[in-house]
């Protein structure tokens, strides 16, 4: 079993910036065979997927975030990060970690297995 526990939302003015957090634990090692993304969802709308990476540290993101988003990973500490700036409301959402188990780089998020509960991020203009 693995478990994924977000932390670092926050409410943040237009052009501010945001670092989110996602801390694994239990039968897993980001030295193995896992993909790791970061995927956001507003009330109503479909969950969209944000970023991707890989145990080789390749990254896939999302037309909405790229050069503006970075995803990153802890190897050591099991934590899996997301640099978010030039914030914009339409950023706003719950984002959750996911980890998508013997996956290569993937932002499609039925290929991910275990998902963290979620941090909020509010984006106001």
């Amino acid at each position: 079993q693995v478990q994924l526990v977000e932390s670092g939302g926050g409410s943040v003015q237009a052009g501010g910036s945001l670092r989110l957090s996602c801390a694994a634990s239990g039968a897993f090692s980001f030295s193995s065979s896992y993909c790791m993304g970061w995927f956001r969802q507003v009330p109503g709308k479909e969950r969209e997927a944000v970023a991707a990476i890989d145990r080789l540290d390749n990254t896939k993101y999302a037309d909405s975030v790229y050069g503006r988003f970075t995803i990153s990973k802890d190897n050591a500490e099991s934590t899996l990060f997301l640099q978010m700036k030039s914030l914009q409301p339409a950023d706003t959402g719950m984002y959750y970690c996911a980890a998508a188990y013997g996956r290569g780089l993937t932002l499609v998020d039925n290929a991910y297995l275990y998902w963290g509960q979620g941090t909020q991020v509010t984006v106001s203009s």
